[in-house]
């Protein structure tokens, strides 16, 4: 069962400990000597997501290439505990919370949308596509709430969770790679390098095409806010697998608002005369600071600084790529995910290759660059 209902009323401020040690991975494993999670996923996370600032505790969550959803309560003082699993008969490849914390919603290579009741401990299926349900969002407006999947069967589909139809479809030209939900905003990606924004206000419904500053596959994509109105969506990162990150003000007059950055790459070019470049597999803007975490397959992260234009920090290496990261609710915990994202093809996979998450503190790292004073 799942221990959370009674943990809740804890009104203790969460405060991370920045004393390692305890039980963490090998050096090699983890060169950045951040706490280790037990009970790892045993194929690559593909989904991983804090619990909402509603809960006064910490809760993450992964989906993963092992068809199972995981759950641990992540205490004050860094450690975790596994508190309960559930699943789909295929890859979980997105995860996603309710607003108030109670609930978990799930998308799958086996077609179905689920939803994890936490305080029960119940999974019940929720939707259905035609094809692998790559990204899930719950919405919460004034007028209703639903939860947004996005498929390679290239749809968009929205669910009110208590009817096996949806309240809305929309089709796409291409299969869903990648999508972020900050009310009223959505963005989505698709195949051939395709950005949509929707307004979701009233109803969701098209706002605008975006042309694609990034030539290559779209990988990930993260919505972020006004620099000074926290909870006002005004644009998006975009990753690719050519180790580039796209920063876009969707209402911008100002061209020079918009820009692109080199990232996970070699410093410096091989013997063969090339640079090696990574995807970047997942972005995560600090819901205080507004700086943003990148993670490739590189195996490394970087934190960065979008209005100085400038890196903030660049993790150790890890054994193997990093594919998922997130930062919990009031951004002191940025957590991220090692394993094999096939990135290197078949030839390199390695079944007994342990899979990590890991949490590192993040409050101070991503406090933005201070400017001289004029």
């Amino acid at each position: 069962m799942f221990g959370a209902p009674s943990s809740l009323n804890n009104k203790s401020t969460f405060s991370f400990n920045n004393s390692f040690g305890g039980k963490t991975a090998g050096a090699t494993n983890n060169p950045m000597k951040d706490f280790e999670v037990p009970s790892p996923p045993d194929d690559t996370v593909s989904g991983l997501a804090f619990s909402p600032i509603s809960l006064t505790q910490n809760f993450l969550v992964s989906g993963s290439w092992d068809n199972q959803l995981r759950c641990w309560e992540v205490h004050h003082s860094g450690q975790s505990v596994p508190k309960a699993q559930q699943s789909h008969q295929g890859p979980v490849l997105d995860v996603a919370w309710s607003d108030d914390g109670s609930k978990v919603f799930s998308g799958s290579v086996d077609k179905t949308v689920k939803m994890w009741d936490l305080n029960s401990n119940q999974c019940v299926q929720i939707g259905q596509h035609d094809g692998p349900v790559k990204t899930v969002h719950w919405i919460k407006a004034s007028n209703y709430q639903c939860v947004m999947t996005g498929s390679w069967d290239k749809t968009l589909k929205f669910w009110d969770t208590r009817s096996a139809n949806p309240i809305m479809s929309i089709t796409l030209a291409e299969r869903v790679y990648c999508a972020d939900v900050f009310y009223p905003m959505a963005v989505v990606s698709t195949a051939n390098r395709g950005i949509f924004v929707y307004t979701l206000e009233n109803q969701p419904r098209d706002y605008k095409a975006v042309e694609s500053p990034l030539k290559y596959q779209h990988r990930c994509v993260s919505i972020f806010a006004d620099k000074t109105k926290r909870d006002q969506p005004v644009g998006f990162g975009l990753g690719s697998i050519e180790g580039r990150v796209a920063i876009n003000n969707v209402n911008t007059n100002n061209p020079k608002d918009n820009f692109t950055f080199k990232c996970h790459r070699t410093n410096s070019t091989n013997t063969n005369g090339y640079q090696d470049i990574y995807p970047v597999n997942d972005i995560a803007f600090h819901p205080v600071h507004g700086t943003l975490a990148t993670v490739g397959s590189d195996g490394k992260f970087s934190f960065w600084d979008k209005d100085a234009r400038t890196k903030l920090k660049t993790s150790e290496q890890m054994d193997n790529s990093i594919t998922r990261c997130c930062f919990n609710a009031r951004g002191e915990i940025f957590a991220y995910a090692v394993g094999y994202d096939w990135s290197k093809g078949h030839e390199y996979s390695n079944s007994q290759q342990k899979n990590y998450i890991f949490l590192h503190p993040s409050f101070e790292e991503l406090k933005p660059r201070q400017t001289a004073k004029k």
